[in-house]
């Protein structure tokens, strides 16, 4: 699954949050990844949260007028409201972060009005000195005094359909997702993990699926390396993991 971080008019991507770099247009990517054997794409607005801005549905719109595969959209999400639009206007499901956080309550209201299915909520974590994690919020740079495990556990029962679970530390470094973080949410909820924040080689794909993932989000190993998601997929089906060829 390419995660797409969209902000002010291009997307980018950083190192650990920070350092954004601009990698082209939203709608090139979206034609260049139909190319490419993509089972999902997730497509976040990282500043609409922070500048207090509605997801920008025209933006959406036309987004999706042009992907011929699901697309999970988050970024400004509030309320049930946004996510009806954002599904009228295209998008297959929404992502959220610091709503789920903030207002717990907006998780089973999604999942009551549009299906649980269409809910996947997001963790940014970080390790912590003294030990264990904590889930930060509004693009990573609030601290929540949560851990994100147990906030894993409290979005599935309140109803989230998925878990997207990133480390913050490893985003962007392309060095190997965060496999103690990833295997901790996946033994403790039953819903679908999706390990995000680290890839750099189609090993590491491997390495988050063996501890227990269900799907991979990946952003810096397809925007800064050759290699591709029709590789990756050829990679994991060689190595007996079930994936769409």
């Amino acid at each position: 699954m390419p995660t797409l971080l969209y902000k002010d008019t291009t997307l980018v991507k950083g190192v650990g949050f920070e350092s954004w770099r601009r990698v082209g247009s939203a709608m090139q990517a979206v034609k260049v990844y139909n190319m490419r054997e993509v089972d999902e794409l997730v497509f976040v607005d990282i500043t609409a949260t922070n500048d207090k801005r509605q997801p920008d549905f025209d933006l959406i719109d036309d987004l999706a007028d042009e992907c011929f595969m699901p697309i999970a959209v988050g970024g400004g999400i509030r309320s049930a409201e946004d996510v009806r639009r954002l599904l009228m206007v295209g998008a297959d499901k929404v992502v959220v972060n610091t709503a789920a956080v903030d207002r717990p309550e907006i998780v089973t209201e999604i999942a009551e009005r549009h299906g649980r299915q269409s809910l996947v909520v997001s963790i940014d974590a970080k390790k912590e000195a003294e030990g264990g994690y904590q889930a930060y919020v509004n693009a990573g740079t609030r601290p929540t005094g949560l851990d994100p495990v147990a906030l894993a556990q409290r979005a599935e029962a309140d109803g989230a359909g998925e878990i997207l679970i990133t480390s913050i530390e490893r985003d962007g470094t392309m060095e190997g997702y965060d496999l103690d973080l990833v295997s901790a949410v996946a033994r403790a909820v039953s819903v679908p993990v999706i390990a995000s924040g680290g890839a750099g080689n189609y090993q590491h794909l491997a390495e988050a699926l063996e501890v227990g993932s269900s799907a991979l989000a990946a952003a810096s190993i397809f925007h800064f390396t050759e290699q591709t998601p029709r590789e990756a997929k050829r990679h994991l089906h060689e190595q007996g993991y079930p994936v769409r060829l």
